[in-house]
């Protein structure tokens, strides 16, 4: 089963690439759109409609743009995992096969499906990554109040 696991480690990474993708990609059409929207509302309306309107368009623009950096961080810290080692602790870049579950310590990217088998994309600042880092096989952490048995890690 080992020698799956930088095939798995590498198709995970490429599911965690992709979804940073699409949030800067949707982060990106969206302030386009409220941009837009600001244009337009600009050339169509006249006085206070105007003015609220377009300040509307603006606030929507800039929480958008918020995303965007946000997602832009994100995918920064995706480029500095290394999928390529084999960890004997977990650490980013590792997964980490529990009792629990099996989770990818990358980003915060949510469930990722592999060839049928789930696992847990998780920012290696996240409560449970905090919990499982530094710990190598055999060791158990308590978290949210319950055993976490690490049985592997790659």
């Amino acid at each position: 089963m080992t020698n799956t696991h930088p095939q798995t480690k590498a198709t995970l990474f490429a599911l965690c690439q992709a979804y940073v993708q699409k949030r800067i990609d949707t982060a990106r059409e969206a302030m386009e759109a409220a941009q837009e929207a600001a244009n337009s509302e600009s050339k169509s309306s006249a006085g206070d409609k105007y003015e609220t309107g377009r300040a509307m368009a603006q606030l929507e623009r800039d929480r958008h743009a918020q995303l965007l950096a946000e997602a832009q961080k994100v995918e920064r810290e995706l480029k500095q995992v290394n999928i390529d080692k084999t960890y004997e602790t977990v650490q980013p870049g590792s997964l980490a096969f529990t009792s629990r579950g099996l989770f990818f310590i990358c980003i915060g990217a949510g469930k990722l499906t592999v060839d049928g088998v789930d696992y847990f994309a998780v920012s290696a600042a996240s409560p449970i990554a905090s919990a499982l880092v530094g710990r190598k096989a055999n060791d158990a952490v308590t978290f949210n109040k319950l055993t976490y048995q690490v049985l592997e890690v790659s």
